[in-house]
């Protein structure tokens, strides 16, 4: 027979995979189960970070912080890098060996697996110490991993994995040794590698079990880890390092750390045993209360980094009931005893169960009970004090008492039981916890019986009413669980019913209960607000006397901590702004106050809260969601801020809270509605002068004319930024003489600037600009502004924007250019004026309906240079008549505004002003025609100052033309007894005047105004009226001018003008008296009067005045005649 082909078939089956024998292994455990590896040496969709050890060798990571968990060149990153680069090294050298069917095969490997199979294919002898060491190193590497996701005695285990970290250096130089198998140290080692197991265990399961669980037990984790701590440093210490020719920094460092280790101590955290001692106070007095467990798992959250959201407390809490089943589970009954009695504990706070399920637990034990009270059993009563116990305590007779009533007892020297007579040891008082449940139970089912039969009571709103509300609020105050048992029982709504009694004290009572119920439960809290006006009535209890006040206020503040709640607080109609006025009004109720403060900022989560809050004058939260909110936000808040109705309190009070520095940030907005706003909203806070000023201080002008400048603001823009403008540059105006003066406009380029653009903007924003120079032109720094405008050509633009259609525009444009033209500047004015300004003048003179136009207008005319060719552009227009009939009007017409009609007068005399010219004959006698001077010596007597002085101004100047107008008397022919009677003639000008002819003042009855005049304190209307005067005592006209100046007792006030200030109005005084004390009567008659003047004016006064002033002396033979002396 020959030979089987099946045998030699199986022999080269063998033969062929004898080679893949090393590298199964890889393969089998690539395919395997495992709970996480630590890399792979080839990409994947987990494990996609790529990462490059030193010597090259690439490997893949699923996370991308590889090197957070493995900081180069530490220990374990090196042990890790060098697994990675043999588990490389062996694959490449035997993948020529391999042939697999399907090339897509990936080679993943962990850690673990890695060494296990790393050490098959490179080791010359098969090593058990050598593995179980590079198990010790993957362990520890875990170790450390886990030990950053632990939840509890953080700083105890990152300790601990410090420890085994410095341990890795050893072991992997002992890997490096060629290690003798013996038993002693495969043993050592064999310890080293369960206890470090035992610590990856513990630390394992500190990442991964309920946090809840783990802190109740963080006592035990602390003593396991210090437990494991010793035994590895007990297990370090056996290894017999010397032996094995390991390095001597080593060995010292290991003997270092084995005395640290065996040293080291582990306790839980302060602020976790702070948390148990809470827990075992709590169970051993069984009857804490809602509050004090909500505070605790409050506690509890925060110590293991828990959200405080009821769901996510309410999870854990659930998972931390299944720690408790599991133990049941392993039959630990002794720690699940501790459990339940913990779960019971905190099963009273709030986000541990919801209220629907509470409710139900209740309604059942409640029905339960039957509807009376149950009598106390006997052993519930005190044997000396025969009432029912509350802390009973048990002697050592085993007798029990009321701890207080025996300490009684024993204090006044009994040292007999009171029942037994039997001696006691007086130191031996055992509490009776189960009696004083039991006694506890029997109050609990009274009380909830009690609660349950007070509510028709209540109904009654009377006596009986007021009693049980009495007994309810003491109830609610003794304990949380029954605040509890009074929601359950729906309390809510009836409460919230009697707040409409008529009783005060039934409503102070309903509210003083629904705080106790509100206070520390979000679930009384929703209930309340769930109530049909249970929110209003509160509030409605806001407006009445201080202790309902208060009660309202104090529970409102509660509800505001319930976000339900919170929402419903604002809506109601004035609530906000009686919550304001609480707390301004601190002097009647600073307590109030305070809660109405805190109220509204719970209040202030919601804008529209903000705004409201703000209407009722209550700024703060505008003005910090306006500095520091979300763009939206800041936009509703500055829309708020612009449109609302300010007083001036409010718009100083705002700017002294610093609104301005939001505003300008905002005014330089990308958002072009967020610039527009913030303009609108600085305007509308300076209209009030103090605020404008303030603005231009802090540098508001220069952003608005930037803005209104840029080519990219729109029309409505610049409209907004020119009417603030308007209101910055009337503040000017109204300046504290005591303070800095503020300019609106500093530089020359910026007054350029802004009136440049008065001809390239829309009618509104030319409008605006005008009243903003005509503002500036009206304050302290007026002169400036008026040459900077003159510089630049200003007069020209407003002669043309005079001659405009636009009525709006005219009218600003005639009001500016009246302010510039009151120096009456012949170079700057005459350029641009002519017949045709002249008539458009007129004509709005004639047509215009506002009256502050018509008076800038006259003021024009007033201002204009007094010349011949004005004159006559002014009668070629007709405009004498039209001036006079506007003055003649005005004298006449008590309508206008004071100011304005003054303002009107002065401006109508000084434009007839071109008319009393000497030198022009027709414009006098048009004048004296149509009555002007009997209007002139009118406003001598009735006109302002400015009007007094040009009226005698004009007086003077058409009396200086007098003596060649009045008429020469006709001589007389033929017998005078038949001939008609004489004309009567002038006194002054001897001949026949009139004032409408001749001008005379004499025949005009001006004398006496004009002297009175002169005992006025205004010296340029002084010195008007004594030239007009002086034109009476002028050449041969000194006698009889004289004579009617001393008649009209002129003569002494003239005396009395020497001691002006005004040097020129001295000259002129000089010079009349001098002429009248030519004559001898009035020398004799005055000169003893004038004559210490005119002796002072030698001393004091100018070189002229000294002059004058001997020449009169010299009159008066004071001085002789041939002194030189001045």
């Amino acid at each position: 027979m020959g030979p089987r082909t099946g045998n030699n078939g199986s022999v080269g089956f063998a033969r062929n995979w004898f080679p893949l024998i090393p590298v199964i292994p890889i393969l089998l455990l690539n395919f395997m189960p495992s709970s996480q590896t630590i890399y792979s040496l080839s990409p994947s969709f987990s494990y996609e970070h790529r990462f490059t050890t030193q010597k090259g060798a690439n490997f893949y990571k699923n996370s991308a912080t590889f090197e957070v968990d493995y900081p180069p060149n530490t220990p374990i990153c090196v042990v890790l890098e060098e697994q990675v680069e043999r588990a490389s090294n062996s694959l490449c050298s035997k993948s020529d060996q391999i042939s697999l069917s399907d090339p897509t095969v990936k080679y993943k490997s962990s850690c673990a697996a890695d060494v296990m199979v790393l050490d098959v294919i490179t080791s010359p002898i098969f090593s058990p110490a050598a593995e179980i060491l590079s198990q010790i190193v993957e362990t520890i590497i875990e170790v450390v991993i886990t030990s950053k996701d632990v939840f509890i005695e953080k700083e105890g285990i990152k300790e601990l994995s410090t420890y085994l970290e410095k341990i890795v250096p050893l072991l992997k130089e002992m890997m490096s040794k060629n290690i003798n198998n013996s038993d002693g140290l495969d043993n050592v080692i064999f310890v080293l590698d369960r206890e470090v197991k035992v610590a990856k265990q513990l630390v394992e399961e500190c990442s991964k079990r309920n946090k809840v669980y783990l802190l109740m037990n963080c006592r035990s984790i602390a003593r396991r880890l210090e437990d494991s701590t010793r035994e590895i440093s007990r297990a370090l210490g056996l290894i017999p390092l010397s032996s094995l020719d390991i390095s001597a920094g080593i060995i010292a460092e290991i003997s270092q750390l084995c005395d640290h280790m065996k040293s080291a101590e582990f306790k839980a955290a302060i602020q976790e045993e702070e948390i148990l001692e809470k827990i075992e106070s709590g169970i051993q007095e069984r009857n804490v209360d809602r509050s004090y467990a909500n505070s605790l798992l409050f506690s509890i959250a925060e110590a293991v980094g828990i959200s405080t959201e009821q769901s996510a407390l309410r999870k854990e809490f659930e998972e931390f009931k299944g720690e408790i089943e599991n133990a049941r589970l392993r039959k630990d009954q002794a720690e699940a005893i501790q459990m339940d009695q913990i779960i019971a504990l905190l099963e009273r706070a709030d986000a541990t169960s919801t209220p629907n399920e509470k409710e139900t637990k209740y309604l059942i034990k409640r029905n339960s009970l039957g509807s009376q009270p149950l009598e106390p059993l006997q052993s519930f009563i005190c044997p000396i004090t025969r009432e029912v116990m509350s802390d009973p305590v048990e002697t050592s007779s085993g007798q029990t008492f009321e701890r207080s009533a025996i300490e009684k007892w024993f204090a006044v020297g009994n040292v007999l039981c009171p029942l037994t007579m039997i001696a006691l040891d007086t130191s031996v008082l055992r509490p009776n916890k189960t009696l004083r449940q039991s006694i506890e139970e029997w109050k609990d089912r009274n009380t909830m019986i009690t609660i349950a039969s007070m509510k028709p009571k209540l109904l009654s709103r009377d006596e009986e009413a007021l009693h049980c509300l009495a007994q309810l609020q003491d109830l609610c105050e003794q304990r949380d669980i029954h605040r509890e048992w009074v929601v359950l029982e729906n309390y809510i709504p009836i409460l919230v019913e009697l707040l409409s009694a008529k009783s005060r004290d039934i409503r102070n009572n309903a509210l003083a209960i629904l705080f106790i119920l509100a206070k520390d439960s979000d679930d009384a809290k929703e209930r309340i607000a769930k109530v049909d006006n249970a929110v209003e009535s509160i509030v409605h209890s806001l407006g009445r006397r201080i202790e309902e006040r208060k009660l309202a206020t104090a529970l409102l503040l509660e509800l505001s901590k319930c976000e339900s709640a919170r929402d419903c607080i604002g809506k109601v109609q004035g609530c906000i702004l009686l919550l304001v006025t609480t707390m301004s009004s601190s002097g009647d109720d600073s307590q109030a106050a305070r809660y109405a403060g805190e109220l509204l900022e719970n209040l202030s989560f919601s804008n529209e809260n903000v705004i409201q809050m703000s209407k009722a004058n209550y700024f703060r939260y505008l003005l910090q969601r306006l500095s520091s909110g979300p763009e939206d936000v800041k936009l509703i808040m500055v829309k708020t801020l612009a449109e609302m109705e300010l007083t001036d309190l409010n718009k100083s009070s705002l700017l002294e809270d610093g609104v301005l520095h939001s505003l300008l940030h905002l005014i330089s907005h990308s958002n072009s509605e967020m610039k527009q706003v913030a303009v609108k909203a600085i305007q509308n806070l300076s209209n009030l002068p103090k605020n404008g000023l303030h603005m231009i201080r802090e540098g508001v002008v220069s952003p608005l004319l930037d803005l209104l400048c840029h080519h990219t603001s729109s029309s409505s823009l610049r409209e907004q930024i020119a009417a603030t403008i308007v209101q910055l540059a009337t503040s000017t105006v109204f300046q504290d003489s005591s303070e800095t003066p503020v300019s609106f406009l500093e530089s020359d380029g910026d007054v350029s600037r802004l009136f440049s653009l008065i001809s390239l903007t829309g009618p509104t924003t030319q409008q605006s600009l005008l009243r903003a120079f005509h503002a500036m032109c009206q304050s302290p720094s007026a002169t400036t502004i008026k040459t900077k405008l003159k510089q630049c050509s200003a007069v020209e633009v407003l002669f043309r924007l005079c001659e405009l259609g636009n009525l709006d525009v005219r009218a600003n444009a005639v009001k500016l250019l009246c302010c510039l033209t009151e120096d009456g500047e012949e170079s700057t004015i005459m350029e641009p004026v002519g017949q045709k300004s002249i008539e458009t003048f007129l004509r709005i003179i004639k047509t215009s309906n506002d009256e502050e136009e018509i008076v800038s207008a006259i003021g024009i005319l007033s201002n204009l240079p007094k010349c011949p060719l004005i004159t006559n552009w002014l009668l070629d227009a007709g405009g004498l008549p039209v001036i006079f009939n506007v003055l003649s009007g005005s004298n006449r017409n008590g309508s206008r505004n004071g100011t304005l009609k003054s303002t009107l007068i002065e401006n109508a005399v000084g434009a007839i002003c071109h008319f009393s010219d000497p030198t022009n004959r027709l414009s006098q006698k048009k004048a004296g025609e149509i009555g002007v001077i009997h209007v002139l010596v009118q406003l001598l007597e009735t006109g302002t100052e400015l009007t007094k002085k040009r009226a005698a101004f004009c007086l003077s100047q058409f009396s200086a033309s007098s003596p060649g107008l009045s008429q020469r008397v006709p001589k007389r022919h033929g017998l005078w007894c038949f001939s008609s009677p004489p004309e009567t003639t002038c006194s002054i000008h001897q001949g026949i005047c009139t004032a409408e002819s001749s001008f005379c003042l004499v025949e005009a009855d001006a004398v006496g105004p004009l002297v009175r005049i002169l005992r006025e304190s205004d010296i340029e209307a002084c010195e008007a009226s004594l030239d007009a005067l002086m034109t009476l005592i002028d050449g041969e006209r000194l006698q009889s001018g004289t004579k009617l100046l001393a008649e009209a007792n002129a003569i002494p006030f003239m005396i009395k003008l020497l001691t002006t200030p005004s040097p020129t109005l001295q000259e002129k005084v000089l010079f009349s008296l001098e002429r009248i004390f030519r004559l001898v009567e009035y020398k004799q008659k005055y000169g003893s009067s004038a004559q210490m003047p005119l002796v002072d004016l030698t001393q004091r006064g100018n070189s002229i005045t000294k002059s004058l002033a001997a020449k009169i002396l010299a009159h008066l033979n004071v001085l002789l005649d041939q002194s030189s002396y001045f």
